[in-house]
């Protein structure tokens, strides 16, 4: 009975550890990604002021003072050197709400797409 046993374990460790290879070699694709619309634009967060508040350096060459609203506030946790993106308020364009945070996979199909410029001294 225990032989039984210990053919079934080691047949699943086998498996196992081929689901895990598997896994390991793939590379997560991502069919789309979130693109500005309007007068949305893509920026990346240079500094945190406090509270829900943070400089955004933005595509279209400004910085903004950018807050995240109450709706977002919990579930949208940022650090400097996240990319963003922005809608700016319609009286003062100086501000804007942070209304998405983008992942890594998808800050790389934004810029093998043309999206995203590959250097920050290019804003």
């Amino acid at each position: 009975m225990t032989d039984k046993f210990k053919e079934n374990n080691q047949e699943f460790s086998e498996e196992e550890n081929e689901i895990n290879e598997n896994e390991n070699s793939e590379e997560i694709k991502i069919a789309r990604a979130k693109i500005p619309r309007g007068e949305e634009v893509i920026g990346i967060i240079e500094e945190r002021l406090g509270g829900n508040k943070m400089k955004v350096k933005c595509l279209d060459g400004k910085t903004r003072n950018s807050r995240v609203p109450g709706r977002l506030k919990r579930k949208l946790w940022l650090r400097p050197g996240d990319t963003v993106l922005v809608e700016p308020w319609e009286l003062d364009k100086s501000k804007g709400d942070v209304i998405f945070k983008y992942p890594s996979n998808q800050i790389e199909w934004l810029k093998r797409n043309g999206y995203l410029k590959t250097e920050e001294k290019e804003f």
